[in-house]
C-alpha cells in the first residue's frame, strides 16, 4: 500500500516510524515531513494549502491511503474534498471530515455538544461582541483563575487563564477585539476546574472505538510546571493515577457518549480522537477535544501500540475497527523535549545538531529539524522529543534524560522533571 502522511512534526516522525514497520507498506510519502521522518520514507513538497496540488500528488503516485496529522487541513475539509471528489473517494483517508473536525475547530460547538449528550465538562458561556456585558458579568461570578478560550484554531495560543478579575476582563476585550484574528471573534469563559490533567485517545470509523494508552503531558516551559505554556515539552505513559475504576469511568460518561452522539448527529468520523482530561477528585471532566492525536503524547503513544498500524488504518477506513483487539506494551514510556533557547517566544533556529547518533536504548522523534548537506539542523521551537522505555516511570525517564544531555545544539533546553508529579 502506497501511503501519503501529512505533517512535519514529532507527531508525524513517530507515526512515520510506526507506519513504516507496517508488513502492508510498499511506499511512505511524508509533507512535508523533516530530518527525521526521511529515514522512513520520502519527503515530499506539496502545497496543501490548495487541496488540487494534493490530489494531484495522489492521483500520480498512486496513492492508496491518506493519513493527516495536523488538525488545520480537517477543520478546512481535506478528508470532504476527497469523499466529493469521483476520483479520490475510493482512497482510504485517516482523519474527521470538517462535520467532525468541528469538534476540534470550535470551543462554542465542542461546549454545545458535550452539553446536549451529557459529557461532564466546565460551565460556561460563549461570548462575543453583542453579549459582552453577560461574559463580563459571568467573570464577576467565577472564582479565579479566570479561563478564556478563543474559539477557533489559534496555533495551540488560544487559551488565556488570568489570576484575577481586572486582568480577565482586558483579556476578554483584547480577544474579541481581534487579538487571535478570526479565532476569537468569539470567546468560550470556562469555569476552572482544579485537578490533574491527562489525555485519553481513542481509534474511530464513526460506529465502534477502541481505547489507546492514556498519557499525560507537560505544557509549561519551567520545571514543576512554571512560566509560559508551549507545545508540549515532555509526556509519560501509562499515567499512575489513571486506575481501572477512573478509565471505566472515562469509557462510560465520556467515550461512549461522545461516540453515541456521533452518531445522533450523522457525522461520519474516521480517526483519532483526542480527549484532553481533568481527574477532578476521581471524577473526569473534558476540557478539550482534538481531532489527531496530540504531540508530545503521540510520541509515548504510538510506540506502545505492538499492532500493524495500516492494518488498523484500513479498519478504520472499511468501519471494522470493532473486528481488532489492540496489544499495548505494558512498560512506561517517557518522553522529554528539547527545544530552542527563548521557546515559546522568540527562538532562533539554523543550528546544528551533535551527538544523535551516540543515543543509545531511546527513541529520538524529530520534531523541528531539517537537513542541509549531511548536517541536520534546528528548524523549529521544539527540535526533538527523546522516548525511552522502562519497567517503571523513574527509569524510563532516567533513560531519557541521559540521551537528552547527550544530545547537543546550541541553546538546547529541556526539562528535567517530566513526571514529577506522578
Amino acid at each position: 500500500m502506497k501511503v501519503l502522511l501529512i505533517g512535519s512534526g514529532g507527531r508525524e516522525h513517530a507515526l512515520s516510524w510506526k507506519i513504516a514497520q507496517s508488513e502492508k507498506l510498499t511506499k511512505l510519502y511524508i509533507s512535508p515531513g523533516n530530518a527525521g521522518t526521511m529515514q522512513h520514507g520520502e519527503n515530499v513538497e506539496i502545497d496543501i494549502s490548495d487541496f488540487r496540488n494534493v490530489k494531484k500528488f495522489v492521483l500520480n503516485n498512486q496513492v492508496e491511503m491518506v493519513v493527516v496529522g495536523p488538525e488545520e487541513l480537517l477543520v478546512k475539509g481535506l478528508h470532504d474534498f476527497f469523499a466529493d471528489d469521483d476520483e479520490l473517494k475510493s482512497i482510504k483517508f485517516i482523519g474527521p471530515k470538517k462535520d467532525g473536525a468541528i469538534l476540534e475547530g470550535s470551543k462554542e460547538y465542542a461546549k454545545k455538544f458535550m452539553q446536549k449528550y451529557n459529557i461532564p465538562t466546565a460551565s460556561y458561556i460563549s461570548v462575543n461582541s453583542e453579549n459582552i456585558a453577560e461574559g463580563l458579568e459571568f467573570l464577576k461570578k467565577q472564582s479565579p483563575p479566570f479561563v478564556l478560550k478563543a474559539d477557533g484554531l489559534a496555533a495551540g495560543k488560544g487559551v488565556i487563564i488570568c489570576d484575577n478579575l481586572k486582568l480577565a476582563e482586558t483579556n476578554l476585550r483584547e480577544m474579541l477585539g481581534g487579538k487571535f484574528k478570526e479565532a476569537s471573534k468569539t470567546v468560550v469563559i470556562e469555569e476552572f476546574l482544579s485537578g490533574i490533567e491527562l489525555s485519553v485517545f481513542v481509534f474511530t470509523d464513526g460506529i465502534s472505538y477502541k481505547i489507546l494508552p492514556e498519557a499525560k503531558d507537560y505544557k509549561r516551559i519551567g520545571e514543576k510546571d512554571s512560566g509560559l505554556n508551549t507545545g508540549g515539552m515532555g509526556a509519560i505513559s501509562p499515567v499512575g493515577f489513571a486506575s481501572k475504576d477512573f478509565l471505566e469511568k472515562v469509557e462510560t460518561h465520556i467515550i461512549k457518549p461522545t461516540i453515541s452522539g456521533l452518531i445522533a448527529e450523522k457525522i461520519d468520523y474516521k480517526g483519532f480522537i483526542f480527549f484532553g482530561l481533568m481527574n477532578v477528585d476521581g471524577n473526569p471532566y473534558v476540557i478539550e477535544y482534538n481531532v489527531r492525536m496530540g504531540d508530545p503524547e503521540t510520541e509515548v503513544v504510538i510506540p506502545r501500540i505492538k499492532n500493524d498500524i495500516l492494518d488498523l488504518f484500513e479498519a478504520i477506513a472499511m468501519q471494522k475497527i470493532h473486528t481488532k483487539n489492540i496489544e499495548i506494551d505494558d512498560r512506561t514510556l517517557a518522553t522529554v523535549m528539547l527545544v530552542s533557547e527563548g521557546y515559546p517566544e522568540d527562538y532562533k533556529k539554523g543550528f546544528e545538531i551533535h551527538n544523535i547518533e551516540k543515543v543509545e536504548n531511546s527513541l529520538v522523534f524529530h520534531a523541528g529539524t531539517k537537513k542541509s548537506d549531511e548536517k541536520i539542523l534546528t528548524n523549529g521551537g521544539r527540535v526533538l522529543a527523546i522516548s525511552s522505555f522502562g519497567n517503571d516511570k523513574n527509569s524510563a525517564i532516567e533513560q531519557s534524560n541521559i540521551n537528552a544531555e547527550i544530545i547537543d545544539f546550541r541553546g538546547k533546553y529541556y526539562r528535567k522533571d517530566i513526571g514529577f508529579d506522578l
